[in-house]
């Protein structure tokens, strides 16, 4: 169908926010693996055990980091691609927001201090909760 745009020009800003979201999780998960090196956690373990590895808490911090990460991911996708075709360039924006704040989230976990992910990672939540609501604004329009 010539001439029938089906997604507004501006979506491609709302993919691209998703491609940077699978790089920053690639280097998450890179960063688990130089720390099962340093840690010295082989696999198939997924968490280190605080009584055979005296640097459990700080393999499980960044292993942690990510995980969550990972837990969040589906949400974060979905929200975007919906809410993204009524509202592209808020979904874009917030998804920048989100990323950002996903890699201070999973920096200050890999501390081994597990509160030092909210000190700027905590603004992770702010973006999806406008993020849902792009999604409720593209549904309702959708029934109107």
């Amino acid at each position: 169908m010539a001439g029938v745009e089906l997604l507004p020009r501006e979506y491609g800003y709302v993919v691209l926010a998703l491609v940077v979201y699978c790089f920053l999780n690639f280097w998450m998960s890179f960063q688990v693996g130089k720390a099962r090196k340093k840690y010295k956690v082989t696999y198939p373990t997924m968490y280190a055990i605080e009584s055979e590895n005296k640097d459990a808490k700080f393999f499980n911090c960044v292993q942690r980091g990510h995980q969550n990460s990972i837990e969040a991911m589906p949400m974060f996708f979905m929200l975007m691609i919906v809410g993204g075709i009524r509202h592209p360039l808020i979904c874009s924006s917030l998804g920048a927001v989100y990323i950002v704040s996903r890699y201070f989230y999973f920096t200050g976990y890999s501390t081994g201090d597990p509160q030092n992910r909210l000190k700027i990672g905590g603004f992770n939540f702010l973006a999806i909760m406008g993020l849902m609501i792009c999604s409720i604004s593209c549904g309702v329009n959708f029934l109107m």
